[in-house]
């Protein structure tokens, strides 16, 4: 193992922060590490909407579904799906850009908001603070897009809360590795036992923890996966100007 491996393997998303700010140059050498992440084809289609004001995370957080954790980190980063920027460079260059009418576009763009993603939670660890990524911003992605001020053919994906820990959260434990990890072909005949030894693992982990009102992997996923889960994203996308087939 090394000090980035371990970094990486005692990952813990953090909701309990304290108020205190994040220097300037430690957040500049995060959102470095974001900006020289790798993207499709160099199209360098994601961008960060840095949140610092009080009233505008408190605002993020509601619109999350009352996260109060965003409220009070000192930082929230909201990591963007932008072919706006894309668009214009194409148009500077005297030629016109076609592919935000396609699926692919998104799933493109979205893998590369992925990566940046994941470079903003490595570094932000890296620096001793705690983070914790938050979907919960495609719950109402029309009120972040206005809130924002994100222009036609962008899409806010994904955010990164980041701040200060202070009651640091134990680390959850996974699905056993060979549920993950496939050699050669995708294993299905594995995948019932793992989850069943998950679903002990996981209400164990629970019980250890003080909540009584956790569930097993399967029940918890199912409260999210049985209906759709954020719908107001579809009518935001194609708000936006993006298409999913030209």
């Amino acid at each position: 193992m090394n000090q980035t491996i371990d970094l990486l393997t005692s990952h813990r998303s953090e909701r309990s922060y304290l108020d205190q700010p994040i220097a300037d140059e430690v957040l500049d050498s995060i959102i470095a590490a974001a900006h020289l992440a790798p993207t499709s084809v160099n199209s360098q289609q994601v961008s960060l909407v840095v949140t610092r004001d009080p009233a505008q995370r408190a605002r993020i957080a509601e619109i999350a579904g009352g996260q109060a954790w965003i409220a009070k980190a000192p930082v929230f980063i909201t990591v963007v799906l932008d072919m706006h920027k894309t668009r214009l460079g194409i148009a500077m260059g005297g030629q016109q850009q076609t592919a935000h009418q396609s699926i692919e576009s998104l799933l493109s763009g979205s893998t590369d908001v992925g990566i940046a993603l994941g470079a903003l939670m490595t570094a932000a660890r890296s620096h001793g603070l705690g983070i914790v990524p938050i979907g919960g911003i495609r719950r109402d992605p029309q009120a972040l897009i206005e809130l924002l001020q994100l222009p036609e053919l962008t899409f806010p994906v994904a955010g990164l809360v980041i701040g200060h820990v202070d009651q640091g959260a134990q680390q959850k434990p996974r699905l056993p590795i060979d549920s993950f990890r496939h050699e050669e072909r995708y294993q299905r005949e594995n995948l019932p036992d793992a989850i069943k030894a998950y679903n002990q693992t996981l209400s164990d982990y629970w019980q250890q923890t003080g909540r009584a009102d956790g569930d097993d992997w399967s029940r918890n996923t199912a409260s999210y996966y049985q209906h759709i889960y954020f719908p107001n994203v579809l009518p935001a996308i194609q708000q936006q100007g993006f298409k999913l087939d030209k």
